[in-house]
């Protein structure tokens, strides 16, 4: 049961589990697709749902996944680019709002965060950042990951800290690198450095973004995922921060 709780607060998975380059490499070559997300279960705790970055999430996606899922298993949502990107929240509130009834309908007490990521071309402005704040449920666990890097400021950290909204921190190779810790909920993201969505991580890499999360005794839950799906290394990297973390139950 202590091991059960203590694998709880930290949700280490990839970002999407269906992609057909992990067949062979991840998913047995005989195994159907309608057996990749059950496979995938058996393997890792959690994982990000990127597909609602592309397409706005539907009840008959999510409901499977929450009755295939085992009990301990959580999902952390991207909230739909129509919002972020295209909109940038202008006039957005009741399509935020929709977005998360859906996937708290859908996948109830295994829903873990929200995600918003922001589109490159944002830079901070102080307005804009209300205006973001504005359209959130602070009742949910938020988290916003920036792509410019005016937003790693001491007033962005503090202002997302008073609403309870976490600040995602990323390895990325145009932006800080740096664990943000502004709320109990410390989410971060490996995309792949020096190239993008498939460079893999050595593993002393791992080991220094989870010893300076460990280090910190106010957090409460960890939520990582690995975004370098190319050639597998997501899966590699994220099996072996979980078999670090694991030390420190010890």
């Amino acid at each position: 049961m202590f091991l059960l709780n203590f694998m709880s607060k930290w949700r280490i998975g990839c970002s999407g589990f269906h992609y057909k380059h992990w067949k062979g490499i991840f998913y047995p070559e005989g195994l159907a697709q309608s057996k990749w997300f059950n496979f995938y279960n058996q393997h890792f705790k959690s994982f990000e749902l990127n597909v609602t970055f592309y397409r706005f999430p539907r009840l008959l996606v999510l409901e499977p996944w929450y009755n295939e899922s085992d009990g301990s298993f959580s999902f952390s949502v991207k909230a739909p680019r129509l919002i972020t990107h295209y909109k940038k929240f202008i006039e957005t509130k009741r399509m935020v709002q929709d977005f998360y009834g859906t996937v708290q309908e859908g996948l109830k007490e295994k829903l873990g965060c929200v995600l918003f990521q922001m589109p490159p071309q944002m830079v901070y402005k102080e307005e804009k950042l209300e205006q973001i704040i504005d359209n959130l449920d602070l009742s949910v666990k938020n988290v916003l990951e920036f792509r410019h890097e005016s937003w790693w400021n001491a007033e962005v950290y503090n202002k997302l800290s008073k609403h309870d909204i976490t600040f995602c921190g990323m390895s990325h190779p145009q932006l800080p690198e740096d664990v943000i810790q502004n709320t109990k909920v410390v989410y971060y993201r490996f995309h792949g450095i020096p190239h993008l969505y498939s460079s893999p991580y050595e593993l002393s890499k791992l080991t220094m973004i989870a010893d300076e999360i460990h280090a910190n005794t106010k957090t409460k839950e960890v939520y990582i995922y690995f975004n370098n799906d190319i050639g597998g290394s997501a899966i590699k990297n994220a099996k072996e921060m979980e078999e670090y973390v694991l030390q420190f139950h010890i």
